[in-house]
């Protein structure tokens, strides 16, 4: 059993004793909590709280748990339903609410479930919110509402149109375009709310031919749910069958995109952002961000388009802070997820797919000849375990000093700029490792840059 608290909420699996995993007690203690915090803190004079749930398993458990102790602490409550974390996080600007909660655990798998916590701009917390609500909960500091102060629950299930409608209205999405390049169109949606949703938006953007997989909303997942190419065996068989012109595959809250070629190649995640920027930047130019540990692709693409490129600290939240610092036109994060403001600030893989699809239309192109036009990298994901014991921040620190001639940036563990190649070293917040992302214009030449700073901090420990 795991139970993981971070300042974006809380997550865990289903079962066990209280304080081991996702249990009933644990879900109502951090909902009051953070029902205390949004009461004190929110700058919206609402009474109103929104709850929105991928289709997990345990979703409607889940569900009824938080929803009454929201009413509990005195809230009304509009239930959307079965819904992506995008349209969730709109629909609490919607309905001009105080906060949300998204019920998902996002990629993990279907033993795990998740409280995501939104502010009124249906937003995530940031660190020193998230630690406000985790401290309250700590504490058991909150009281419940008096008989006659119960909130009530209210069912809205009308946002998933509303998401749509709102992508369609975008400037850049040109559904004439779409229409007349009589596209096919794959979709696998892990058998999560993602089947719901996006069969319905590629029909509104007018494609007629839709290959749907997975697309019932059952919460059994039909594969391991994160997007990786490992997982995504099926749609790859079925494009190299030339089944389709173009693949998309959305993890189980759809706030990441995955594409296919029409060879049955993976597009890679760390490209859907750099297409969709590509497309965005030749219309809109401005700056972009994404976070310390995507594709330099993006920095590059941003560049050739006269334009300045920043990267924050890994998280949703520290990627859009940042992109409101610098007034960013488009950024978000090397799995896939897009964060267009145009629309809203929130990684969603519908505007994603909807940009995709008008790139597409408007070249003429095929996507592997899209794929060849972008900067070639490639990026190394690997890990070193320490013992408990070992102090990760002394080790990240020594690195540092190790390769103070390079171009250091140390806003989130410690990341190393060489001329041609990267690498970024954290300590993960949940057990002793430190997680080791590296990129170079080959796998082989990024593999070889994770083996030699394994090499120094296996120095470093001994």
């Amino acid at each position: 059993m795991s139970l993981i608290k971070s300042i974006s909420g809380i997550r865990g699996t289903i079962g066990g004793a209280p304080g081991e995993g996702l249990s009933p007690l644990d879900v109502v203690k951090f909902t009051a909590a953070y029902a205390k915090f949004i009461r004190k803190s929110s700058p919206v004079k609402s009474n109103t709280i929104v709850v929105g749930r991928d289709a997990r398993l345990s979703g409607q458990m889940v569900d009824k748990l938080v929803v009454g102790t929201l009413m509990g602490m005195g809230f009304d409550v509009v239930n959307i339903g079965l819904a992506s974390t995008p349209t969730t996080e709109i629909a609490v600007t919607g309905e001009g609410a105080c906060g949300g909660i998204i019920l998902t655990a996002s990629h993990n798998p279907k033993q795990w479930n998740a409280l995501k916590l939104l502010n009124h701009n249906g937003e995530f917390l940031n660190a020193a919110e998230g630690a406000e609500v985790l401290a309250i909960a700590a504490a058991d500091d909150y009281t419940f509402a008096q008989v006659d102060d119960l909130g009530h629950e209210f069912l809205n299930t009308t946002y998933d149109r509303k998401h749509i409608d709102s992508v369609l209205a975008l400037p850049l999405v040109d559904v004439e375009a779409i229409r007349n390049a009589n596209l096919t169109v794959a979709i696998d949606a892990v058998n999560s709310v993602g089947g719901i949703i996006m069969p319905k938006l590629l029909r509104a953007l007018g494609v007629k031919n839709v290959v749907e997989l997975n697309c019932e909303a059952t919460g059994k997942f039909a594969h391991t749910p994160e997007p990786i190419p490992e997982n995504l065996t099926q749609i790859a068989d079925l494009m190299k069958e030339g089944k389709a012109d173009v693949g998309f595959v959305v993890d189980p809250d759809v706030d990441r995109l995955a594409i296919v070629m029409e060879n049955g190649e993976m597009f890679v995640e760390e490209y859907t952002l750099v297409a969709v920027a590509d497309y965005v930047l030749s219309h809109t130019p401005g700056p972009t961000v994404s976070n310390l540990s995507s594709s330099r692709a993006l920095r590059d693409i941003t560049r050739a388009h006269g334009c300045t490129y920043s990267a924050s600290a890994v998280g949703e939240v520290n990627v859009t802070t940042e992109m409101k610092r610098t007034g960013a036109v488009i950024g978000g994060e090397g799995n896939g997820g897009v964060i267009y403001p145009e629309l809203h600030y929130g990684r969603d893989a519908l505007v994603g797919v909807a940009l995709f699809l008008t790139l597409m239309a408007k070249s003429g192109k095929k996507v592997t000849e899209l794929k060849a036009g972008y900067p070639p990298y490639a990026i190394a994901k690997n890990k070193i375990e320490l013992t408990p014991e070992i102090d990760v921040d002394a080790i990240l620190a020594a690195v540092k000093d190790k390769f103070a001639g390079e171009e250091i940036t140390d806003i989130d563990g410690v990341k190393i700029d060489f001329a041609d190649k990267w690498v970024h070293l954290r300590k993960s917040n949940t057990e002793p490792i430190i997680r080791i992302y590296s990129e170079a214009s080959t796998m082989e030449q990024a593999e070889e840059l994770a083996v030699k700073i394994k090499d120094v901090i296996n120095s470093l420990v001994k």
